[in-house]
């Protein structure tokens, strides 16, 4: 929705008609009957004839008129003004500004250090009365939640399933005593949460929260979020300060029992020059071009002994040349105990597999003189859903996995879990000091026997298969009459025949949501043909391209020239993807597709000779038949799609099966059977 109000109407907060379905409890068809079947109903006073806005003002008034608010709580009403705020910083600041006022209903002006505008001021007053009529803490958390979503391209947050998980295991990596009060540090805390988590995991003993965030709104939104969540516990202690924790600690004097934090990436101006003597860096002056090992190393100077942490890092921070140093002297003091390659889609950037490194500070006594022993490097990448990266991992398999590796970590004589594994400092300690996990786990490469058999058993079935298919596609024969005329789709949009809806690229994309719509987009035909992304179902209806089950689908773009009948739930197309929808009474779907897909029509209806060159979808060419005729081409059209897509996966079962059996044979892991040891002593 824009952040502008419409000209002449200053006072007019534009609601678009997804946001009044949202208001009003229903679906946005239900709106736009009400707008054609009622006179009454407001005129809009913006946007356009497809996105139009109407005034929030009027339609409250409608909607109350006739019935239609029901039981919605006001804080959808409420929603749509803080949009018109325009700035993400003054929304951010005014919802942390209306938690204050919720919680003290005597409070009066802004928050200290906090700059408002008088509409900001009268909107933080009203959403606090009417946060205290309907339940403060769920208000603020529902406004909280909002802002992210809307800012969600700005913003890096870290899942709450994550942020759990990364919890647990600070906690069970920690050594020392735990009956008492923890304390729990977090110096890029965004809005809290990582140490929300912790306190959750930290049980009744009483917490104490350290947290540092250097972007105000942020910063401002985790008070409040911690604000309440002192008022439900009386053992909370927090301090949330706005500074760079890096160039302005305010925590310098501070120790905790654990540490959690999720940095910001990849920033050059971290504070190099300025910091070059800092006593932090005890493993070494990190590289201008790695900062995240100067947080790794800020987050270790904060621990108490025996402390632990765990952070996110982008992978390359494993085996970046510029960091091997660092990486060496965490080894050797035994400060890095353990690598987590998280699956894609864990956190933003959903397409990369993140890693959390457990670290820990040296405990008091004989323990510390020992430096490391080994690390544990944990492959935790087969825990993807797949298809479905933004979607996140199966975390309750995650957790389980991660947090039973975790139970070895000062015990290398344990065994852990497959996909995970102790490896010793020599290994480690080469001329890379790479500590990807991967590089050293093998995850699910020694199959047992029963998969081994399992495996040819498809093998087998596949083959049969193909040969089933071999067997009907080879009985096709050359036509004798003369070619038969063609059409084209411009031609059958014209007739009535199909209806063309083109792609585009929705203005708010997200996680997997119930009531989502996964988005479809070019590069996912590219990687593997599955939506990673998802739309708000708001969103959907607003902006969207939806292709329903039915439609054919076409990519109109060289390189990744296709075109298929989709089935199943709806799919929003992305840019340079199409749904054409037939009118069954007089054309066939599966034949439609068939004849759209041929690589000769995509080349012929191509702009240009280089792969990122678009198709021009209404120049396709298809043949003209009776709707009876139709019917049996597109039966041979499902079998030839069938069969090549049969050949991709038997080509990738004979490939796996061909290695993997190889790998085993050189390692004794297999032996050659009688059958092969007799052909084998036979004469050629």
């Amino acid at each position: 929705m824009s952040s502008k109000k419409p000209k002449g109407l200053p006072d007019a907060v534009p609601v678009s008609l997804a946001e009044i379905a949202r208001i009003a409890g229903v679906g946005r068809a239900a709106v736009s009957n009400w707008r054609r079947r009622h006179d009454s109903f407001p005129s809009r006073i913006g946007g356009t004839d497809v996105s139009p806005q109407f005034s929030l003002a009027q339609v409250e008034q409608w909607l109350r008129d006739n019935g239609k608010l029901k039981d919605i709580a006001g804080r959808e009403l409420l929603w749509p003004r803080f949009e018109t705020l325009g700035s993400r910083d003054e929304s951010g600041l005014t919802i942390a500004e209306a938690a204050r006022r919720m919680r003290d209903p005597r409070a009066r002006g802004a928050a200290a250090g906090t700059v408002l505008s008088s509409e900001a001021r009268v909107l933080a007053q009203d959403a606090a009365k009417l946060g205290r009529a309907e339940g403060s803490h769920e208000t603020f958390e529902f406004l909280l939640q909002r802002w992210l979503e809307t800012h969600v391209r700005q913003l890096s947050t870290t899942p709450p399933q994550l942020a759990t998980l990364m919890a647990r295991a600070a906690l069970r990596a920690r050594q020392g005593e735990s009956d008492g009060p923890l304390t729990v540090f977090d110096p890029a805390c965004g809005t809290g949460h990582l140490p929300a988590a912790a306190t959750e995991e930290g049980g009744e003993k009483g917490t104490s929260v350290l947290g540092c965030e250097r972007d105000p709104a942020l910063a401002a939104l985790a008070r409040a979020r911690f604000g309440f969540l002192t008022d439900e516990e009386p053992h909370l202690h927090t301090r949330i300060s706005t500074a760079d924790a890096l160039r302005e600690d305010p925590f310098a004097e501070d120790t905790a029992d654990i540490a959690l934090c999720n940095p910001p990436f990849n920033e050059r101006d971290w504070g190099y020059e300025e910091l070059a003597t800092d006593q932090r860096w005890t493993h070494g002056l990190p590289p201008r071009t790695e900062p995240e090992l100067a947080w790794v190393q800020h987050l270790l100077a904060h621990l108490k002994p025996g402390g632990a942490a765990v952070v996110v890092l982008p992978p390359a921070v494993a085996s970046r040349k510029a960091g091997r140093r660092i990486r060496s002297s965490l080894l050797r003091t035994g400060a890095l105990r353990a690598v987590v390659a998280l699956p894609p889609g864990s956190a933003q950037p959903h397409s990369v597999s993140l890693q959390l490194w457990v670290l820990r500070a040296a405990p008091p006594g004989p323990e510390a003189a020992r430096g490391g022993q080994d690390a544990l490097l944990i492959d935790a990448t087969s825990f993807a859903r797949p298809g479905a990266r933004e979607a996140g991992p199966d975390w309750d398999a995650l957790g389980s996995f991660v947090l039973k590796a975790l139970e070895t970590l000062d015990d290398p004589d344990q065994a852990p879990p497959e996909g995970a594994a102790h490896v010793p400092l020599l290994d480690l300690l080469d001329d890379e000091v790479d500590v990807t996990p991967g590089r050293y786990i093998a995850v699910g490469s020694e199959a047992s026997s029963s998969e081994l058999n399992q495996s040819w058993d498809e093998l087998a079935s596949s083959l049969t298969e193909l040969s089933t298919h071999t067997a009907q596609l080879s009985d096709l024969r050359f036509a004798t009459e003369s070619a038969q005329t063609q059409t084209t789709v411009a031609d059958l949009v014209k007739a009535g025949v199909l209806t063309l809806y083109t792609g585009k690229q929705p203005p708010r994309t997200g996680a997997a949501a119930p009531d989502s719509v996964p988005l479809l987009t070019v590069p996912d035909l590219l990687v593997d043909g599955s939506p990673s992304t998802h739309l708000p179902a708001d969103e959907a209806q607003e902006h969207a391209t939806v292709a329903e089950d039915g439609d054919v689908v076409v990519a109109g773009v060289v390189r990744a020239f296709r075109a298929w009948v989709h089935e199943g739930p709806a799919v929003a197309l992305g840019p340079q993807l199409h749904a054409l929808r037939v009118d069954p009474e007089r054309l066939d779907a599966h034949f439609l597709a068939g004849c759209l897909r041929a690589p000769a029509n995509g080349r012929q209806a191509g702009t240009h000779t280089s792969s990122s060159s678009r198709v021009d979808i209404r120049r396709l060419q298809v043949r003209q038949l009776p709707l009876e005729e139709q019917a049996v081409y597109a039966d041979t059209f499902r079998r030839l799609s069938a069969f090549e897509r049969l050949l991709v996966r038997t080509g990738a079962l004979g490939k796996e099966l061909a290695d993997g059996v190889s790998d085993r044979m050189s390692t004794h892991g297999l032996v050659p059977g009688p059958a092969v040891r007799s052909r084998a002593h036979q004469p050629d």
